[in-house]
């Protein structure tokens, strides 16, 4: 297995076949580092995501390549690997119609309704907040300097909060 390989995924041309993936934003991930944007891969590995009003990026994340993602089972989709990529696509062509809004009706509503439509695990109340909690909770990292790039400015902020108070 190459360095740029981890089992099915191929790091390097970002394909993560039935995954939730995650990577950072520019500055809200830097105050708030469980915040981030969120897309879902079909079953080829190619990303989805809901990058802005009216826009489905596919193959290329708006914030960069994925520095998390957590694997699912296309058995546990309603259809199986077929049912997972129709609820991707469909999910997708709706949020294609829709204005992004940060709070309300963002990237992780766009996999949430993908989950919703192929009933994963037999449900259909999948959200924004389920999806960032499992996320934080069973996501992994793509390597440590994925871990890096998500964790370091928040402390070098850190860091430097605590120096500022302590010094004046």
């Amino acid at each position: 297995m190459s360095s740029q390989t981890l089992g099915n995924f191929d790091v390097a041309r970002s394909r993560y076949p039935f995954c939730i993936v995650w990577t950072p934003i520019p500055m809200l991930t830097w105050f708030f580092p469980f915040i981030g944007h969120m897309g879902i891969a079909l079953s080829s590995g190619i990303i989805r995501d809901f990058a802005a009003p009216y826009y489905v990026s596919e193959d290329n994340m708006a914030f960069g390549k994925p520095t998390k993602f957590w694997q699912l089972q296309p058995s546990r989709a309603k259809g199986g690997i077929e049912g997972w990529d129709s609820s991707v696509i469909e999910a997708s062509e709706i949020y294609k119609t829709r204005v992004h809004n940060l709070f309300c009706d963002n990237c992780h509503s766009h996999v949430a309704t993908a989950l919703n439509f192929m009933e994963y695990e037999g449900s259909s109340g999948w959200n924004m907040v389920k999806l960032a909690l499992l996320m934080a909770w069973h996501g992994k990292y793509v390597s440590f300097l994925a871990y890096i790039k998500t964790w370091l400015p928040f402390f070098c902020i850190v860091i430097m909060i605590i120096c500022i108070s302590l010094f004046y």
